[in-house]
């Protein structure tokens, strides 16, 4: 394959000009999904008959992949789009694909610019570009002949890890229409340039998700909530809530927290969710009360900060520490009740709203 060899500071890539047949069965499909969506996800695309749906559904997914998963209605539009496509090109921007392997590279006719460029033996991952392609894919099923004349300007980075392509995808839909906050949330720990304190937040979001001893396994909505479990609250709401926590502690410890690592911010939230959900008791997890609603939890989460500043060690007996200063919140059930709740709450905004609540449990529990 004929390709330019561009180099921009230590970087090396090459643009090149791929015939769509050639290309499309040279990519893998992939997107972000996580274990407790798989199986749900690969059953539905089993039963639907739509061939584009079907074929979206059944995208290779992957816990460790970095793209979101494909739109049915962004595809079927780029489809219809490569059809109506005339006197204009239909794909003009380049497609970004990544091999881990390292292309070689042969100068065509002295120029160190121009040359025949390897083929991987593997398949390419898709950095940007994956609706489009997708939408090639079944325009080829309408009109194969015309699919078959377009040549695909593609960017290809070779040679480099899975963690550089999530950095390049990150930077290319990191702006708020186009990538999902829970979603940028997800891949900060993979990001070298993220801040510290972000990356930090953002492991110990993970481990509330992932550990099979959370309170809130499970109950993260991160990606769009796919599964049939409840969710309680979005990643990102979550996210902002934590970071804001390590922020204030970041700052005291002068670009450290107080020496503690992700996995002890983890065990005190953890611990403190433990405590709070047995003095609750039926008020936990009840549609009838807003506990685990996205404002308590801002509002708890708060709660546990304070309380961690004062009583975090020993770690042994903190559960049951905790649950007995707690203990006056399990009186409360008419102020939690979902129905009057806003009014008794009454507040200017959800961020006023959670500040009030989070004074309010923080008095009851002796943190003035």
């Amino acid at each position: 394959m004929i390709a330019i060899k561009i180099k921009q500071k230590e970087a090396v890539f090459y643009v090149a000009s791929y015939p769509a047949a050639e290309l499309l069965d040279k990519v893998r499909f992939t997107s972000r999904v996580h274990d407790e969506d798989r199986l749900t996800m690969r059953a539905k695309g089993k039963e639907l008959k739509d061939d584009l749906a079907h074929f979206i559904a059944m995208v290779e997914q992957d816990e460790k992949a970095f793209q979101h998963s494909l739109s049915r209605s962004k595809v079927q539009a780029m489809r219809n789009f490569y059809a109506k496509a005339v006197s204009h090109p239909p794909m003009p921007g380049a497609v970004l694909l990544f091999t881990a392997e390292k292309l070689q590279f042969n100068v065509l006719n002295g120029d160190p610019t121009v040359g025949h460029l390897q083929i991987p033996s593997g398949k390419f991952l898709v950095i940007d570009g994956q609706h489009r392609l997708a939408a090639l894919n079944f325009y080829g099923h309408t009109d194969p002949d015309q699919a078959r004349s377009i040549n695909v300007p593609t960017v290809i980075f070779d040679g480099c890890t899975e963690n550089q392509a999530t950095e390049l995808y990150v930077m290319i839909n990191s702006a708020p229409s186009r990538l999902n906050k829970s979603h940028m949330v997800d891949l900060y720990e993979k990001v070298s340039w993220a801040d510290n304190d972000r990356r930090f937040a953002a492991r110990i979001v993970d481990l509330l998700y992932d550990s099979p001893d959370s309170p809130l396994r499970f109950r993260i909505n991160r990606l769009g909530g796919r599964a049939k479990q409840e969710k309680w609250i979005l990643q990102s709401e979550l996210f902002a809530e934590i970071l804001r926590w390590v922020k204030a502690e970041w700052k005291k410890a002068g670009g450290q927290p107080d020496g503690r690592t992700a996995e002890q911010y983890y065990r005190m939230i953890r611990d403190f969710l433990k405590a709070a959900s047995e003095v609750f008791e039926d008020m936990w997890a009840n549609e009838t009360y807003m506990v685990c609603t996205p404002i308590m939890i801002k509002a708890l989460l708060r709660v546990c900060a304070d309380m961690a500043a004062q009583d975090a060690e020993p770690e042994e007996g903190r559960v049951a520490r905790w649950r007995k200063k707690l203990s006056p919140w399990a009186g409360r059930g008419h102020d939690f009740q979902k129905r009057g709740f806003t009014k008794r709450f009454e507040a200017v905004g959800q961020s006023a709203r959670v500040a009030k609540i989070h004074r309010s449990l923080a008095r009851d529990a002796g943190l003035d």
